[in-house]
């Protein structure tokens, strides 16, 4: 055995699953039993006598074992196929090696060591996304940084799953970057710049359009424009067009995305205590805008158009004013008693644009409601849909991605409570103040006619505190992932949709 100080400073993570039996002895994974066997069985002699049984998503240490590795991280991988958990709604082997995977590449970083091979674990797209994501961390603005580390497959099990993988978790970072990042840092122009070059590579076929407030006026959207307003940062309407279908007259898939860059609650403002995470209150943009970079990546044979409109939400002697009345793109008038309901304004232009189109189908993301975050907390996405294609497309993509959805109402007991106003044909709020995110989606039906529409609330699911394990604390980006996956399912449909 080589002495620690010969070894090159690599990490390397290896997978053993659980005993069927509380006693017995743990399970290594094919990587794992083969690095083993070469080290003459020491890893497993070492294991047995380092502590209990490695439960699911802890991690051991051992050094010296190797003279390619400084470091071996073993993960605690929990019980073997456990497979898809109807009660849970997820692919537990998956959330399970990513949970695993991720707290190993964290150990490896807490050493400082530079780079890490990664066991493939049995799902090597599950292993790349837990390594990538788990590493993440805004640091940007700080002097001090966590140490970079290079994640490399050990072995060659799996590579192009292991591709797939990383280009799925570096979308989703992208949306975290963009929602942690503060607010005078990702304004509405600048955050249309950084898509705008993450796109660049793929010119060929990607168009961006930033849209100016002129262009807004000209197409009517007074109600996103009355958003606008109240502050000094010009909107934007950020538009992308990616063709992976060269079918003559293929109808897209149009993503819409809520861009408020910082939302104060306007003159219905919000209170002071945690008003600084409001500066991901354009998790929709930057999860939506994220999903198609991930899709230009992976080439999906799909056309998408993503629309994103961009403006913060802030008091001044132009803001809107409870009692305001504004009108739509669509021509509908509507009343606006809170200005802190402001998403639903900014996203009824964006729907009524999409039609234009002539879209396969819509689907909405946005940080929409505290009552959704009441209803769900961040356990999963909030979806309302008149479409039970799209339900079953999205469901089924999210227990792959373990970033789950879960479908709530859209009964016209609570499209009445919009529709019913004083001043206008609208309100932008409910009646009652029960049901907010059940109402916020009804006024969001009022501006579509397609049958193929689904709205995801996702302010529940915005941050992350310690519910995700293979997430840092902060802003989430979820669920772009389950955006992607989608993405793909929709582009295997030819029938349904």
């Amino acid at each position: 055995m080589q002495r620690i100080e010969a070894a090159s400073n690599k990490g390397l993570i290896l997978g053993v699953f659980a005993s069927e039996n509380e006693e017995g002895a743990p399970q290594f994974t094919n990587a794992a039993d083969t690095f083993d066997k070469h080290i003459s069985g020491k890893l497993r002699e070492l294991l047995a006598i380092s502590g209990p049984p490695l439960k699911k998503g802890k991690t051991r240490t051992f050094h010296g074992l190797h003279q390619d590795f400084s470091n071996i991280v073993v993960v605690g991988l929990g019980k073997k196929t456990v497979g898809v958990n109807p009660h849970e709604n997820w692919d537990e082997d998956k959330e399970n090696i990513r949970a695993a995977v991720a707290a190993g590449c964290r150990q490896i970083q807490d050493l400082e060591v530079p780079s890490v091979e990664v066991d493939p674990c049995g799902d090597a797209q599950a292993a790349a996304e837990g390594a990538l994501l788990g590493l993440f961390e805004y640091d940007e603005l700080k002097q001090k940084k966590k140490p970079v580390v290079d994640v490399q497959l050990h072995g060659s099990d799996g590579i192009e799953a292991w591709k797939k993988g990383l280009i799925y978790a570096k979308g989703q970072n992208l949306a975290r970057y963009l929602m942690e990042a503060p607010a005078n840092h990702i304004t509405p122009t600048r955050f249309a710049a950084i898509i705008e070059e993450k796109l660049k590579s793929f010119s060929n076929n990607v168009t961006v359009h930033i849209r100016d407030k002129s262009w807004i006026e000209a197409q009517e959207m007074g109600s996103f424009l009355s958003v606008a307003k109240g502050s000094d940062e010009p909107p934007v309407f950020l538009e992308l067009h990616y063709k992976g279908n060269s079918e003559a007259n293929e109808p897209p898939l149009v993503f819409i995305g809520k861009g408020i860059t910082f939302d104060s609650g306007g003159i219905s403002i919000k209170p002071s205590a945690n008003m600084d995470a409001m500066r991901a209150d354009m998790g929709g943009a930057a999860t939506i805008c994220s999903a198609i970079v991930t899709a230009a990546e992976l080439k999906l044979p799909l056309n998408i158009i993503g629309l994103t409109p961009l403006c913060e939400n802030l008091p001044s002697g132009k803001a809107n004013k409870p009692g305001d009345v504004v009108r739509a793109k669509n021509g509908k008038t509507i009343q606006v008693d809170n200005t802190d309901a402001e998403g639903r304004l900014v996203l009824a232009d964006a729907l009524c644009y999409a039609h234009s189109f002539n879209p396969r189908a819509i689907v909405d993301a946005a940080t929409l409601t505290g009552a959704m975050d009441v209803a769900l907390g961040s356990a999963a996405t909030g979806v309302f849909t008149n479409s039970h294609q799209l339900w079953n497309h999205l469901y089924e993509a999210s227990i792959l991605t373990g970033d789950r959805v879960w479908r709530m109402p859209l009964f016209e007991h609570y499209t009445k409570q919009v529709t019913e106003c004083q001043l206008a044909d609208l309100n932008n709020i409910g009646k009652y103040r029960s049901g907010g995110a059940c109402t916020a989606a009804a006024f969001l039906k009022e501006f579509v006619t397609v049958p193929h529409w689904a709205h995801l609330d996702i302010a529940g699911v915005m941050t992350n505190k310690d519910e995700v394990p293979y997430l840092r604390k902060g802003m989430s980006g979820r669920p772009t992932r389950t955006l992607v996956e989608f993405a793909i399912r929709l582009s295997q449909d030819k029938k349904s949709i």
